[in-house]
């Protein structure tokens, strides 16, 4: 507050205020009596005039007044000044009360002083806005020759987010953009205005009106429009030949506001049209705020956002564990120093190296730990399937076992949709590590795992390399035309994920909804058309077939599983189930063993047998017929949510 005292703008301001003061209590007298103040009047009000500029400035500046700048005066400023004044007139009234009963001074004039302190401090403050304002204008014009010229910008949608973004880039003289038209489909805002700018429609006349106001590029300002009625308008403005913008959603944009700098090309993830998550906060916030927590793959795609998220939760620490260094640098430099989050513990290490897992929870003790270190990449895992079992099933076997001597609270491992009916090494590796959480005997720590298909923008997604061939001119290959996946961002899987610590008391697999399956085919094609060009015409489609291990349909359960609802309608639970007891522990760690010894045998034939054995569900795709496709269609369907 007090850096405000080397500033000689706030000197100024006071000054003048100082005089305002004076003004209003000499106003109020004036309006008191008529305009003629009698001669003992003004001699009280000459006697109370240094206490009224007194208390005034120092209320005004306690209450902050004098924080903001003269030039940019808001609505905001015009309510912290109506308090402030408000209450250094209750001080004064009080303190005249108290000291001699209010005995001569006519409670009208506090009044009247109040009001008019208001108008003449605000006034003066709107009147200064106003002239920078003015001038600022009046230079941009000036120098409009020496500029290249406006980017002239047509807005799809008169709302909110359309206002805000016309507010900023008029309140910018700066801006490089000028906004000559807005364009919606309801009839009640068509052939009116909104802040000075003509409100059209509908939306399918958009290059009728694109070409009347010779706008040059195209903003989509709908964050909060579903995925179908996305699809029209992107089609509507492919057809224009115009740049084309949209903003995120509004679960994305920070407190629902938006500026100019949100605006970014439309993205695959917003043809998902994916509804925002609902989080039970309070849930969430009671095991993760102020506590320890460890996150393995921490450098992931899923690893590193599961950090982000859980920051806004002030945990005490968190302990970043990952095998890349690259990754691990980058995690921990975006938490240290663009999220101002300093509680961080960067640990390089692997998952399966159990005497430093031992040592990192021995010296650190956290009470959470979210196991998202995997190795996920089907066909490389499928060559290097001694990797999988290392990483995957004994890496997640070693931090239970961690997590359980030092007294985790709770484990939360991250599953995939492949470890049902899985047709690959990854798949089966995933199963198995299921099989030994839901085995183990139920004790202090909670584990739980947490199910779900891909997420878009991940390490290894098919989006990047859709998208690198794209730019490259093509062809784009797709394995087959009807093979179909699973989606959803990587922000609502991990909000979720987060969702199911809270709502698990111990062995529980939870499966995300995971809304409609896409076809990759149809992906292909979106991408295709939002970089501009054509599918099949400009950019070719090859079709290469499926890659080992690959199903051309993903499941989130098995058949005759048995889902139960929880009290998240996009969570749903799998219980725990089958022989928990310790003997059947003692038989599944045996089959770790030997599963160990397969891999160390680097023996892809041998590891695969073992798999099987232990996960009887696992049938490797080589052994599938192309035959099966019409069973796996049924039963994706029968497994997709009600």
């Amino acid at each position: 507050m007090f850096y405000q005292l080397k500033n000689r703008n706030f000197y100024l301001l006071i000054y003048a205020d100082a005089l305002l003061f004076v003004a209003s209590l000499f106003l109020a007298y004036a309006l008191r009596y008529s305009g003629v103040i009698p001669h003992q009047e003004l001699i009280l009000l000459l006697e109370i005039l240094p206490w009224v500029i007194g208390v005034k400035l120092v209320t005004f500046f306690l209450m902050g007044v004098y924080r903001g700048m003269w030039r940019y005066t808001s609505l905001l400023d015009a309510i912290g000044l109506l308090k402030a004044s408000l209450l250094s007139s209750l001080i004064l009234l009080c303190g005249l009360i108290f000291f001699n009963r209010l005995v001569g001074y006519p409670r009208a004039v506090f009044v009247a002083d109040w009001v008019f302190t208001l108008f003449l401090c605000g006034g003066m403050r709107a009147g200064i806005r106003i002239l920078y304002s003015a001038r600022f204008h009046y230079f941009h014009r000036s120098a409009a020759g020496l500029r290249p010229p406006k980017n002239r910008l047509i807005i799809i949608g008169a709302g909110n987010a359309a206002n805000q973004l016309i507010r900023e880039i008029q309140q910018n003289p700066s801006s490089s953009y000028q906004v000559v038209c807005c364009v919606d489909d309801d009839m009640a805002k068509q052939h009116r205005s909104m802040l000075e700018i003509p409100v059209r429609g509908p939306v399918t006349r958009l290059s009728h009106f694109a070409d009347k106001f010779r706008a040059a590029e195209i903003v989509i300002a709908m964050p909060s429009i579903s995925r179908e009625r996305l699809r029209e308008i992107v089609s509507i403005c492919e057809k224009t030949g115009l740049r084309f913008r949209t903003l995120p959603s509004l679960s994305a944009l920070i407190d629902g506001q938006v500026t100019i700098n949100d605006l970014r090309p439309v993205a695959f993830e917003d043809l998902l049209g994916r509804q925002p998550v609902q989080l039970d906060i309070a849930s969430i916030g009671q095991y993760l705020t102020g506590k320890t927590i460890a996150i393995t793959g921490a450098g992931g795609s899923i690893g590193s956002e599961i950090c982000r998220q859980i920051i806004h939760f002030k945990p005490a620490s968190l302990l970043l564990i990952d095998n890349s260094e690259f990754n691990l640098y980058q995690i921990e430099m975006e938490l240290r120093v663009e999220r101002k989050f300093q509680p961080l513990f960067p640990v390089m290490g692997c998952v399966q190296d159990r005497p430093l897992m031992e040592q990192i929870f021995a010296h650190h003790r956290p009470q959470v730990v979210f196991h998202a270190a995997a190795y996920k990449h089907v066909p490389m895992v499928e060559f290097n399937p001694w990797e999988a079992v290392t990483n995957n099933v004994l890496g997640t076997q070693i931090i239970m076992d961690t997590a359980e001597k030092f007294g985790v609270d709770r484990c939360v491992m991250i599953s995939s949709d492949k470890a049902v009916r899985p047709t690959n090494v990854m798949g089966a590796s995933k199963r198995i590590a299921e099989i030994l959480l839901q085995s183990r005997p139920l004790g202090k720590t909670r584990f739980l795992a947490v199910r779900f298909g891909n997420v878009v923008g991940s390490s290894g997604s098919v989006i990047p390399l859709f998208q690198s061939q794209i730019q490259a001119g093509g062809p784009v290959t797709v394995t087959d035309p009807e093979m179909t996946r699973y989606f959803m961002t990587i922000p609502e899987a991990c909000q979720l994920v987060l969702q199911t610590g809270a709502l698990g008391t111990g062995g529980e697999i939870f499966i995300l909804e995971m809304g409609t399956p896409v076809k990759i085919d149809d992906m292909a094609r979106d991408l295709i058309r939002l970089s501009g060009k054509e599918p099949d015409k400009d950019i070719q489609i090859v079709y290469t077939g499926l890659r080992p291990g690959e199903k051309l349909f993903e499941e989130l359960i098995t058949h005759g599983e048995g889902i139960i609802p929880t009290t998240h309608e996009k969570i749903v639970v799998l219980r725990r189930h089958g022989d928990t007891t310790e003997s059947a522990h003692s038989r599944n760690l045996a089959d770790l063993e030997q599963l160990l010894d397969d891999a160390r045998s680097y023996d892809a034939s041998r590891i695969k047998a073992t798999l099987r054995r232990i996960a009887p569900e696992y049938v490797p795709a080589d052994s599938v017929s192309v035959l099966c496709a019409p069973a796996l269609r049924s039963r994706r369907e029968r497994a997709t949510f009600e």
